[in-house]
């Protein structure tokens, strides 16, 4: 990004985030007049934003994505709190949201803690109003992912745990399964010395070249089906979840980076090039 469009996505991200958070709002709960919603939305970016301040002061990244898991625990346990008749949907949802997010901030810190940095921050940590997009990035990007959970929970609309919940739930267990799975064998995989300036192909990376995303669309598609229940009206925003999630990790910050950063540390030789041929990119084979 130059730097006008960086200034230019520091309103447009925000812009969005406001749009769908009067969507969200629709048929929601309130609190003195104000959609739950809309606190939790202002509350992710408010959390960022204050975060950026020390991060750019001492020119870190080692906080960023242990404030995103922060700021997922903090809109969700906000909503709850906030919302009346808390029904067994709402509290699953905060449950599974919360798991998700202290299982992958926790396992994202501890690599960069042992790495020491995150590459793609060093051209930006310099850059005042890039940097300040990034943390930015990040609340829109909980907004827009947490919405089903979120909306679900503030939503006035309740009914009883019924088969879109189960099913749902079922879907978010074998997403997270996946996920989990394939960052642990990947990690076991680089703790061996032996595997030195190697690629993964073994376990679940055998069935696919990023299993792991595929296991985060799927567990995000789960919350979503346990939301879908209690939604009305332009509250069906929250499905724009799971399609996010899927574009950012197919299309913008996931696969595209890292087959990029595969292709020229590993393109060219056979045994890389027959695993790019026999291996889907996401969906893993049966």
């Amino acid at each position: 990004m130059n730097k006008q469009q960086v200034r230019r996505s520091l309103i447009i991200v925000p812009t969005i985030a406001l749009l769908v958070a009067l969507a969200g709002s629709h048929n929601g709960q309130q609190v003195n007049g104000i959609p739950i919603f809309m606190i939790c939305v202002g509350l992710a970016f408010l959390i960022n934003w204050l975060a950026f301040i020390p991060a750019y002061r001492n020119q870190t990244e080692k906080y960023y994505d242990l404030t995103g898991t922060f700021t997922y625990i903090s809109v969700t346990i906000t909503a709850l709190i906030l919302s009346k008749n808390t029904d067994t949907r709402s509290v699953m949802l905060v449950a599974l949201v919360m798991v998700w997010a202290i299982r992958l901030g926790t396992f994202l810190y501890r690599r960069i803690q042992q790495s020491g940095k995150d590459d793609r921050f060093d051209k930006i940590k310099p850059d005042f109003f890039r940097f300040l997009n990034a943390w930015g990035i990040q609340a829109l990007w909980v907004t827009l992912t947490s919405a089903p959970a979120i909306i679900a929970i503030t939503a006035m609309k309740r009914v009883d745990i019924g088969i879109f919940a189960i099913i749902g739930f079922i879907v978010w267990i074998i997403g997270f399964s996946i996920e989990v799975m394939a960052d642990y064998q990947k990690s076991q995989f680089r703790k061996n010395p032996a595997n030195q300036g190697k690629f993964i192909q073994t376990g679940l990376w055998s069935r696919s070249r990023h299993p792991n995303y595929f296991g985060e669309i799927l567990l995000w598609v789960g919350v979503t089906i346990i939301a879908v229940s209690v939604l009305q009206g332009w509250q069906w925003v929250a499905l724009i979840s799971p399609v996010f999630v899927t574009l950012l990790l197919t299309r913008v910050s996931g696969v595209p980076m890292l087959e990029a950063k595969a292709e020229k540390k590993w393109g060219g030789q056979a045994d890389y090039e027959a695993y790019k041929a026999e291996t889907p990119v996401l969906v893993p084979k049966i």
